[in-house]
């Protein structure tokens, strides 16, 4: 019976360490295609490099190999091995011109509304002074200052961010 027990032991110790093994060789092939794609950023883009020691490197993208990444900084090339990194991540497109359009369009159709809100008749009836103006003339000065600062608020907002390429597993 102990025979019996002890080869069962056995067998059950080399099938969890062969089903380990392959777990691992699967965790290389995903961490391989992750590095994979840095392959894809251009040279130049701004990248942060997160080392396994908690570094953090900010530059720009030079090159990437199958065991390393190199990056300009401003205190010139470094190149870092596969194994040190940690985590890269690369800065998106700002989208300034697109968000100033959304906001002009945004200030110019709210400005419209208050201005036709707040416009007058356009008439005096003997109790005014000044000049009178309509609902559409006030709608139309509205509108153009809310399309100004619309477009000034969208192209201030900050937008990109970074995005997470690859993570060591």
């Amino acid at each position: 019976m102990k025979r019996i027990k002890g080869c069962v032991c056995l067998g059950l110790l080399v099938l969890s360490l062969g089903m380990a093994t392959n777990f691992a060789r699967g965790d290389d092939k995903q961490n391989q295609a992750a590095w994979d794609k840095l392959k894809h950023l251009s040279a130049g883009q701004p990248i942060q490099v997160v080392q396994k020691d908690a570094k953090s490197i900010s530059g720009k993208f030079h090159s990437v190999t199958d065991e390393t990444i190199v990056v300009s900084t401003a205190s010139g090339e470094q190149t870092l091995s596969r194994q040190s990194v940690l985590r890269v991540s690369s800065k998106g497109p700002a989208h300034r011109k697109r968000n100033a359009l959304i906001g002009a369009g945004i200030g110019a159709g709210t400005g419209a509304v208050i201005g036709a809100a707040a416009g007058g008749p356009g008439q005096c009836d003997g109790n005014c002074y000044g000049p009178t103006f309509s609902r559409g003339e006030v709608a139309g000065v509205f509108s153009a200052v809310g399309a100004i600062v619309g477009a000034v608020i969208g192209a201030v907002l900050p937008t990109g961010g970074w995005h997470e390429i690859y993570r060591a597993r």
